[in-house]
């Protein structure tokens, strides 16, 4: 956690704490309320401080710990401490934990509508998701479909455009992808089982065992920052950049709903407050992170950076647009979320068009 985002909100903490006092006093007029202490446990999908995605959830707490001047303080546990990974949702709901972090599309056997918060297979990148969830009604939607297990979302921390992943064998065309066994969770896993594929559930902790062993054939993951330190490099031949399958990752802060509605106001702002500035955070670290990674992919371990062929990624985009469609019809909310996503998604790319796009090109010369 950097210097100055820990000093801006020590400093936005006593703002609040002010605030919330009114001069001694709490809602209820009583200052031994306003003192309660309370001790909150949050588990993750991610092995313990594991860079960028397991210490985002450290950082939070960290921040939380100073914002309250220590009346809420948030433990943190990684996947298999109390729980494992792909039961985060289910420990917050039942209020095991307080909180969780982890990743939507890990939930779409409850709700088909999840994969959208975490990311959309040719969809929106890390800006327009920020976008859409905090002034698109987003986060709304997010919530309105963890209501009825008692989770409220929030956002998490996002690690930008996720590179396609690493292969023991070349990929020269569609055919190359049939009975592939790959790691790849969310909606990108139904597109490449529709493309012949056999996607395959994993935690991180479990890929590079799953590679070394041939238990799978492939596996996406983030990007260079994260590719490095998990060591694929070590047990692949082929690191495919092109992304497509999850091009703005959002992760999420999940909080059991009485849990948070028993906090005093301050300390529910405080909350919301260290979630944004972490989602914010994770965002710039990896923006950062992959830039010195790739040199040492590049330069140390002699790793080529390749991209699909255009026929891949053209099906791979067909597919895509099979797989929501067929979501949408097959479910309500589904429909309902993808119509605000939609709605977003042509309004921000006729702006990014005229803006970024045109940007980049007159930049790089391209």
């Amino acid at each position: 956690m950097t210097k100055w985002l820990s000093r801006l909100f020590v400093v936005g903490a006593a703002a609040l704490t002010i605030a919330a006092c009114g001069g001694g006093k709490t809602e209820s007029g009583s200052v031994q309320a306003e003192q309660q202490k309370y001790n909150w446990k949050l588990v993750t999908s991610w092995p313990k401080n594991f860079p960028g995605l397991g210490t985002a959830p450290e950082n939070f707490a960290k921040l939380v710990n100073e914002m309250s001047g220590g009346r809420l303080t948030v433990k943190v546990y990684g996947a298999g401490e109390i729980v494992p990974g792909f039961e985060v949702f289910d420990a917050v709901s039942q209020g095991t934990a307080e909180m969780g972090h982890a990743a939507s599309y890990y939930w779409k056997g409850k709700m088909p509508a999840a994969p959208i918060f975490t990311a959309m297979p040719f969809g929106f990148n890390a800006q327009e998701t920020n976008g859409w969830l905090h002034y698109g009604g987003g986060l709304e939607l997010w919530r309105e479909l963890y209501k009825p297990f008692g989770v409220i979302p929030f956002a998490g921390g996002n690690t930008g455009v996720q590179a396609a992943g690493w292969f023991k064998k070349e990929i020269n065309s569609v055919e190359d992808l049939k009975g592939l066994k790959m790691r790849i969770p969310g909606l990108g896993g139904e597109v490449m089982k529709k493309l012949g594929a056999v996607p395959v559930a994993l935690t991180g902790g479990e890929l590079f065992t799953s590679l070394q062993s041939g238990a799978i054939d492939a596996t996406e993951w983030v990007g260079p920052y994260n590719d490095l330190a998990f060591g694929f490099y070590k047990v692949t031949d082929h690191y495919y950049t092109s992304g497509w399958h999850e091009p703005g990752a959002m992760l999420e802060f999940t909080v059991n709903e009485k849990a948070y509605k028993a906090l005093p106001k301050d300390l529910q702002k405080i909350i919301e407050v260290a979630t944004r500035a972490i989602n914010q955070d994770m965002l710039d670290e990896y923006t950062a992170r992959n830039n010195a990674a790739i040199e040492q992919l590049k330069n140390k371990h002699n790793v080529q950076f390749k991209a699909l062929p255009a026929d891949v990624m053209a099906a791979l985009k067909s597919a895509s647009e099979e797989v929501v469609a067929e979501q949408i019809s097959s479910d309500k909310m589904f429909a309902k979320v993808m119509d605000s996503y939609n709605q977003f998604l042509q309004q921000v790319s006729a702006y990014h068009r005229l803006s970024e796009v045109e940007y980049f090109k007159n930049r790089d010369g391209e």
